[in-house]
């Protein structure tokens, strides 16, 4: 009941001088909106990141090329992965299917279009692999791929600048100088790094015997039947493709293998990170708010001296003066939380709802600001409600 008491004369105190302590609660406002804000942006940037990795593809494992080594130096980049490879990893218990790759780069020509893009020689099972769909026409069949056929599935943005308002299906594409015919059109996935959306693919044999006459692969990607069976089949897959290299057991693997789950963590640390550190510099702001709290709060014992002075003479005891002005500046730091999460929340919907950035404000952020609120009332309010609780009843009741 004392505690509740003494709230509201701190809450009776704080409104008899609205503007000032408006003013005061300004820069807790600021500071809370802006930890809050920079908070949802950074969970949202990590939760579109996680997004577009899983996009990728379900349970995937990725095998690329690395650097052959002996007795520690490097002998440079080698293109080691073969179709055999690949063949031998659909034998792996715990994979679901596997579909591997050849890249390269072409110029796309199209009557007066043209465009230099990713050409990607694919299989069949590419598209279940790393989740992709056709959005009109058809994929590639077994038979295409047997009889390298001069057939070619387009990304949605190289489908729109090369056919800005037509359909592509059907058509004749030049591709280095090759004539393609336009099977199919797949679902835009969004923009990114290795987007589907930028380029162009084509069946695996017809990448090789046709365009660019390339035998080793660019990448082998693994669906698995089970997440938790990752790390059991990476092993294996490591084991197979080094009996298959014929590598010693002081040479280094001549492949790379990165798992989603992998990928997943570490874009995680990096936005996790940068959240931190943006959080971190807005966070000076709480502490800037902090330091006028406390400016204000010992403008307010000097003021209120006389009155202080009047109430230890009836009665009033310096842990009861103690306890009143660390109060208000609670309250004042606590009030200034609650509107700057209020704040902060606002733009954080408005920036997802008219700009181009997805941000989701987790709970925790809330219970933070409110936490470091309360915190920074009782840091930066002790001092100067210790101070009037330290005052000599006489000399306050004499104090003008």
């Amino acid at each position: 009941m004392l505690i509740k008491e003494t709230a509201k004369s701190a809450w009776r105190s704080l409104a008899s001088n609205r503007l000032r302590t408006l003013l005061t609660m300004l820069g807790m406002i600021i500071g809370t909106a802006a930890v809050v804000a920079v908070l949802g942006i950074g969970e949202g940037a990590r939760s579109s990141v996680e997004g577009r990795i899983r996009s990728l593809g379900a349970n995937l494992l990725m095998v690329r090329p690395g650097s052959a080594s002996a007795s520690g130096v490097r002998s440079g980049t080698v293109k080691t992965l073969t179709e055999g490879d690949a063949e031998a990893l659909k034998g792996l218990a715990g994979v679901a299917a596997v579909a591997p790759e050849r890249s390269g780069s072409a110029q796309l020509r199209y009557m007066a279009s043209n465009l230099n893009a990713s050409v990607t020689g694919i299989t069949p099972a590419y598209l279940e692999v790393r989740s992709l769909s056709v959005a009109s026409g058809v994929s590639f069949s077994d038979l295409d791929e047997q009889q390298r056929a001069r057939v070619v599935v387009l990304g949605a943005n190289v489908a729109r600048q090369l056919y800005p308002g037509a359909s592509p299906l059907g058509t004749r594409l030049q591709i280095n100088g090759n004539a393609f015919r336009v099977v199919g059109v797949l679902t835009e996935k969004g923009s990114g790094m290795g987007s589907p959306d930028d380029g162009v693919f084509v069946p695996m044999s017809t990448h090789r015997s046709v365009l660019f006459g390339q035998d080793h692969l660019s990448t082998i990607s693994l669906q698995l039947a089970s997440e938790d069976r990752s790390e059991v089949v990476i092993a294996q897959l490591e084991q197979l493709l080094r009996l298959r290299h014929r590598l010693r057991a002081d040479q280094a693997s001549d492949f790379e293998v990165r798992s989603q789950a992998e990928m997943l963590a570490t874009m995680g640390q990096i936005t996790g990170t940068f959240t931190m550190l943006l959080g971190s510099v807005a966070a000076v702001s709480l502490i800037v708010g902090g330091i006028g709290i406390m400016n204000i709060m010992l403008v307010s014992v000097r003021e209120r001296t006389r009155e202080i002075g009047v109430r230890m003479a009836v009665g009033a005891r310096r842990g009861d003066i103690l306890r009143q002005f660390l109060v208000e500046a609670v309250v004042v730091s606590l009030a200034g939380g609650v509107a700057g999460v209020g704040l902060g929340y606002g733009a954080a919907v408005l920036l997802s709802r008219f700009g181009e950035w997805a941000t989701i404000v987790p709970t925790y952020a809330v219970g933070l600001a409110l936490g470091v609120s309360i915190l920074i009332g009782i840091t930066f309010g002790v001092g100067p409600a210790r101070r009037a609780s330290r005052l000599d009843p006489v000399e306050a009741l004499r104090f003008e």
